[in-house]
């Protein structure tokens, strides 16, 4: 969980230009190979918002705008998630919203979890819905 929060801290803190400082993840085994499969079929521009680049660079990391919107693959389970918990499934990819922090969603799969942050002013459920298609490209190829 301190990932996650310095995530949001680095977030509100990016400026309008350079790399955006994103603390990438390190995923192991099957979880990074998910990962490394993911990242090229992650879209350049998401809600109206280009891709741009995270600092340190990691095949793990996507940001869109001045951190606006973050990805971070192959992190791990969330802490305040518990087993009783009810994912909500958007186009076939369950997604755990964080009770202590609106902004902050992770796609939860018996292969990899995938950590997105969304800024204010962005529609979530847009956003999701729209990592969904490629994060369940990954996930149904590796548990099916």
């Amino acid at each position: 969980m301190r990932a996650a929060a310095v995530l949001l801290v680095l977030l509100a803190l990016a400026g309008c230009g350079g790399a955006v400082q994103v603390e990438p993840p390190a995923p192991q085994g099957a979880a990074a190979a998910a990962c490394t499969e993911l990242a090229p079929l992650l879209p350049q521009t998401l809600d109206g918002v280009k891709r741009t680049a995270s600092s340190p660079e990691s095949p793990y990391v996507a940001v869109w705008g001045a951190g606006m919107m973050a990805l971070r693959c192959g992190v791990g389970r969330p802490v305040r998630m518990a087993p009783t918990d009810r994912l909500q499934e958007i186009n076939g990819v369950g997604w755990f919203a964080d009770p202590d922090r609106s902004t902050l969603f992770t796609a939860v799969s018996d292969v990899v979890y995938v950590e997105v942050t969304i800024a204010a002013g962005h529609n979530a459920a847009e956003v999701l819905a729209e990592l969904s298609g490629p994060i369940g490209k990954i996930t149904s190829a590796k548990s099916g």
